[in-house]
């Protein structure tokens, strides 16, 4: 039988028009300089999604850019995967409206799948599947997410570290020795309220009581409707999986620290990358960074890295990567993509 690779055959991002400066929030908050939070975050600005426009508009736009640009032909797409945590509706499935709005096949497949930090690589290995089981030969990935919409301005822990953004990928059917290769994953519930929006689901309703904001005692202002974050667990969790993950996907692909080319991860904020590199021991150069002006846009971080490598023609051919995301879940993956 003749076997076809997943290959990454186009990549395009979209981030929406409105900026938050450092400036804006230390405006807002008083206490800290423009200076202090780069300090901390290693993110100067960050984009806003408008009142109106929603994760599935920045995924259209996404896409959109891969189809004017002739990289894209809509009618080639036989799959669709939309990784989102703000769908537009409970139901039905927001992949199915893109769908409609892209004028993609009737014959395409779509699926939404929540997954933040990690749902880049997962969509890649869904696409992966999808294609080498011969279901698919062109499988469109769309990454999207509007933190904002679930942020509270006055939560400080927040509100200086996320962005909205979107980013779409193609992934083709190809012939070779390049391609999507090794995936590992790590699930770990426990960790669930560590990242979270405790109402608007089924489990936990809004209410007039859910929506009272309360002061924590570093002074942030949320109310249970808000998107709560508890930093530091997150931190110790990413320092924990993260090395076993690098160490357990060079095992499982038969290869050495020096046979990666770069090292991809989920842009959390600066301080994080930072200490993983030091204590993974990651020649700097081979990490790439891309939050500064955009922040942290979850699930589209690693795209956007990945778009930074090949504008910049840091990527060439025959380049190993390996692909690193980790957070709310909490949740984990690794990839290496042969390019």
């Amino acid at each position: 039988m003749h076997m076809h690779k997943a290959v990454i055959s186009a990549l395009a991002s979209y981030l929406p028009e409105r900026v938050l400066t450092n400036k804006d929030l230390a405006a807002q908050f008083g206490t800290w300089t423009a200076e202090q939070i780069f300090e901390k975050t290693g993110i100067r600005s960050r984009h806003r999604a408008g009142p109106d426009e929603c994760a599935s508009d920045l995924a259209v736009k996404a896409a959109q850019k891969l189809i004017d640009s002739g990289r894209l032909d809509p009618q080639e797409v036989d799959y669709l995967l939309f990784c989102t945590q703000a769908p537009d509706h409970y139901l039905p499935t927001t992949a199915c409206l893109i769908q409609d709005r892209l004028k993609l096949p009737r014959s395409c497949g779509a699926l939404d799948f929540n997954l933040g930090c990690s749902g880049y690589v997962y969509g890649l290995s869904l696409a992966k599947g999808l294609i080498e089981s011969s279901q698919a030969r062109c499988v469109l990935l769309l990454t999207a997410e509007t933190y904002s919409k679930y942020i509270n301005s006055k939560d400080r822990s927040v509100c200086t570290v996320f962005g909205d953004g979107a980013a779409a990928t193609v992934l083709r059917a190809a012939e070779g020795a390049a391609g999507l290769d090794q995936f590992i994953f790590g699930s770990d519930g426990r960790g669930g309220r560590n990242l979270i929006v405790q109402t608007g689901g089924m489990r936990c309703q809004r209410t007039e009581e859910t929506a009272q904001e309360s002061t924590d005692a570093d002074g942030n202002v949320r109310s249970a409707n808000d998107l709560y974050m508890n930093g530091r667990e997150i931190f110790l969790f990413a320092i924990q999986a993260v090395p076993v993950t690098i160490n357990s996907l060079l095992e499982k692909a038969g290869l050495g620290r020096d046979d990666i080319d770069f090292f991809v991860f989920h842009q959390a904020t600066r301080y994080m990358l930072d200490e993983l590199v030091r204590k993974c021991k990651l020649p700097p150069d081979r990490v790439p960074y891309a939050f500064e002006m955009v922040g942290n846009t979850v699930s589209s971080t690693i795209p956007l890295v990945l778009e930074d490598l090949i504008l910049s023609g840091r990527i060439k051919t025959g380049h190993r990567l390996m692909l690193v995301g980790f957070g709310v879940g909490y949740s984990w993956a690794g990839g290496i993509v042969r390019w």
